[in-house]
């Protein structure tokens, strides 16, 4: 505390009373910190069920920067015998995001934990993504083992999007990935011996939000695969519609 004399100080008084918290004002809005939480009838990454086609709770909170500087986390329910005994998938990231001109850019690190899994599965990624309008590009680069499989960092992913705002609540998405993978990550497909070595995903989707500013969402997702989940004789990677209750707060 500083102490000022009364009589010498009356007017250095009032202006750090008027200034302060104008200051205090300043250096919160520089940083933002928003949740999200949902409710999804199949958790489906990169076209694959992570829950053996049944419901997931999701949810997340970021912290961001008026410099474009964020970090995050984001969890779901996973099925434990898809993921060596783990049924919790938390992610982490964090990066930087701006624009030059009218061409949106982000760039970070995105670490993949399974907490219990034995043995350990986890995967790190750094990312680029573009976007211009409602058309983005986002490209995933593992830099570790991909998911635990030996000798598989170096597996990339690229993500290309298409939001459109349709007005009063309503919008549209579309969305193909394709995933490259190395090593011990390429995968079998049902009723084959051979191996694959990438995973094409497709995703057309709508949504309708209210205003309270929930989201319902509704979506067909797929891909070029038909992968076998822990329980027997069910396809997670067939075509199948998805529909969702969120909200960011």
């Amino acid at each position: 505390m500083i102490r000022i004399k009364w009589a010498a100080g009356m007017l250095a008084v009032c202006s750090m009373a008027v200034s302060v918290p104008v200051m205090a004002q300043d250096a919160a809005s520089d940083w933002s910190v928003t949740g999200n939480a949902g409710l999804y009838s199949d958790y489906r990454f990169r076209g694959i069920s992570q829950t053996n086609k049944d419901p997931a709770f999701q949810g997340g909170f970021d912290i961001a920067h008026s410099s474009g500087f964020y970090l995050g986390n984001w969890n779901s329910n996973i099925d434990s015998g898809f993921f060596a005994g783990s049924n919790l998938e938390m992610d982490f990231y964090g990066g930087f995001k701006g624009a030059a001109g009218t061409l949106g850019y982000d760039v970070g690190v995105l670490t993949y934990y399974y907490p219990g899994s034995d043995p350990k599965i986890d995967n790190t990624e750094v990312y680029l993504g573009l976007s211009y309008g409602p058309v983005s590009a986002k490209y995933f680069y593992a830099v570790t083992d991909f998911f635990g499989f030996d000798d598989s960092d170096g597996s990339a992913y690229l993500d290309l999007g298409f939001n459109y705002d349709l007005g009063s609540g309503f919008g549209v998405n579309a969305h193909v990935g394709y995933q490259s993978l190395r090593g011990d990550a390429k995968v079998v497909e049902i009723g084959s011996t051979g191996t694959e070595d990438s995973v094409t995903d497709y995703r057309l989707g709508a949504t309708y939000t209210t205003t309270g500013g929930f989201v319902f969402g509704l979506a067909y997702i797929g891909t070029n695969r038909d992968l076998a989940g822990s329980r027997p004789n069910r396809n997670i990677s067939d075509g199948t519609g998805v529909i969702s209750l969120s909200k960011a707060f």
